[in-house]
């Protein structure tokens, strides 16, 4: 079994790379941004995915590129599936591969 190295998630970047260095709170994020604490919260403990709404939110009120919290949460998710599905992805031959054989 491969050993990966573990990916952080959008929940956690948020949490140590912006709401903890400015010294803020999950709440008074929230509050600044009108959405209720518990959706931060989900995103920050894993039980919830980042949306474009939030990531709206947030990447204004963070002063940053709309779409940063929601590109990361892709690319986690993407990592994710690509480790989960590993053996089932090496086992799929591209069309244009197949259609060279076929054709043959």
């Amino acid at each position: 079994m491969k050993k990966y190295i573990e990916l952080e998630t959008v929940g956690t970047v948020l949490k140590e790379e912006f709401i903890e260095p400015y010294n803020l709170t999950i709440e008074q994020v929230a509050n600044a941004i009108s959405v209720p604490a518990w959706r931060l919260f989900a995103v920050i403990e894993g039980g919830e995915q980042m949306t474009a709404d939030l990531d709206l939110l947030l990447t204004k009120y963070f002063g940053m590129s709309e779409g940063f919290f929601v590109r990361w949460q892709e690319s986690y998710n993407t990592r994710i599936a690509k480790r989960q599905l590993r053996k089932k992805l090496a086992e799929v031959i591209p069309l244009n591969k197949f259609n060279k054989i076929a054709v043959l």
